[in-house]
């Protein structure tokens, strides 16, 4: 009897949506776009923290956000009446990331021209997402403090994948077994070159940073060499 034969799909669908990515961030360097591909697990805080950043920088640069979700089109909203910001919702059919080419038809969806930053807010979830590039300028990941400073050693690559890790939530520091060093510490173990920037959503302690470093990145992409 034959052996069975095994066809390995997941590396070319990993190898097309690498270049189809690759090609999105040549085309948003061309148009002078910044786009930030942003990832948690669900209730870490993703759309309270875009909230706070969007209401310090939307007089700064404009800017657009993509709420991405399985359904439902709560975050859109929040973002738009909270920000008064131009959002859009992107569901996915059920499928638990975004790659690329949905982004783009996300992008499709915003203005052409006249943007300087767009906010990608992915799936939540820290496996999948991570394993997709989605054609962004920069991966970044909000790390809540609630659960706990371990994540990193639990799930490798949305650290190793992620430029920046803003950790959320510190305002309930006392109440839980985080420990900051031991987190930085896990998170350099995965990728030394990620920033860290711990925030409190809620009370907007930190978020100050954050948009200082936003700001930096997109005038920084805007004068780059070419990708």
């Amino acid at each position: 009897m034959d052996a069975v034969k095994v066809i390995e799909i997941k590396k070319s669908v990993f190898e097309d949506n690498d270049k189809d990515a690759a090609a999105l961030r040549r085309q948003l360097k061309e148009r002078g776009v910044y786009l930030l591909n942003l990832m948690s697990s669900p209730g870490s805080g993703k759309t309270t923290t875009l909230i706070q950043l969007l209401n310090r920088i939307k007089d700064k640069v404009r800017v657009a956000v993509m709420e991405a979700d399985i359904d439902s089109d709560v975050d859109a909203v929040k973002i738009l009446e909270a920000t008064g910001v131009h959002s859009i919702q992107l569901h996915t059919g059920g499928m638990c990331h975004l790659d690329a080419e949905m982004t783009r038809q996300g992008l499709a969806g915003l203005p052409e021209n006249g943007l300087d930053l767009v906010i990608l807010e992915n799936v939540g979830n820290l496996v999948c997402p991570a394993e997709f590039d989605t054609g962004a300028c920069r991966n970044a990941m909000i790390l809540s403090v609630p659960e706990g400073h371990d994540k990193p050693l639990k799930y490798p690559l949305m650290f190793t994948v992620c430029d920046l890790v803003i950790i959320n939530k510190i305002d309930v520091l006392p109440y839980f077994d985080f420990d900051m060093d031991k987190c930085a510490e896990y998170v350099h173990m995965r990728n030394p070159k990620a920033g860290i920037i711990p925030i409190c959503a809620r009370t907007g302690e930190g978020v100050d940073v954050l948009a200082d470093w936003i700001l930096k990145e997109v005038g920084t992409w805007k004068t780059a060499p070419e990708v």
